[in-house]
């Protein structure tokens, strides 16, 4: 697939940002073209309305989970392992246009929500394979969206609420054997 445009890209990537910083309301075609660094007309260019933004910011999403399905299928130490490990933030693409597609979703974008819920169950298809049953998918699914919540509490709080190096790995060691 050709790589889009990269004033397209630009265009997503503020707003991207303004809907993770500031959240939706603020995110108007504007504030956007603004942020990027592009004429309002050349906003338009790509996106023609706000609509059209949040879709573009939706499929960034859907392709960022679709890198992130390979990337668990190849995993050396397996889905369970790989899906759990990388429930923690790290500020990566995936985590950003996961933000900010919840973001939309909060703001009432029904499609927002619907890609959200496609891509659990896009994870969850992935794992159900290497697990014992739904109540051990139901496990790591729950113990990935605790460390995925936490990790939000943790950024400006004075104790750390998620587990990091030895601590982790000793957290996905536990849910890969109680899952399989």
């Amino acid at each position: 697939m050709p790589r889009p445009p990269l004033a397209r890209e630009r265009v997503l990537d503020a707003f991207e940002s303004i809907l993770i910083e500031d959240g939706e309301r603020t995110a108007t075609l504007d504030a956007t073209a603004k942020a990027a660094g592009v004429s309002k007309g050349g906003l338009l260019y790509h996106f023609a309305s706000k609509d059209e933004l949040a879709a573009g910011m939706i499929a960034r999403l859907e392709d960022l989970v679709d890198e992130d399905l390979v990337g668990m299928s190849a995993a050396e130490d397996g889905p369970v392992s790989y899906y759990v490990r990388t429930s923690v933030m790290e500020n990566a693409p995936l985590d950003r246009a996961l933000i900010a597609v919840s973001r939309l979703a909060q703001g009432g974008s029904a499609d927002a929500a619907g890609a959200l819920r496609q891509t659990r169950r896009s994870w969850s298809d992935a794992i159900r394979p290497h697990v014992r049953d739904e109540t051990a998918l139901d496990l790591v699914m729950l113990v990935s969206d605790g460390l995925y919540f936490n990790n939000s509490l943790d950024v400006n709080g004075p104790e750390r609420l998620v587990p990091r190096g030895a601590e982790l790995r000793a957290l996905v060691d536990l849910v890969v054997r109680a899952t399989a």
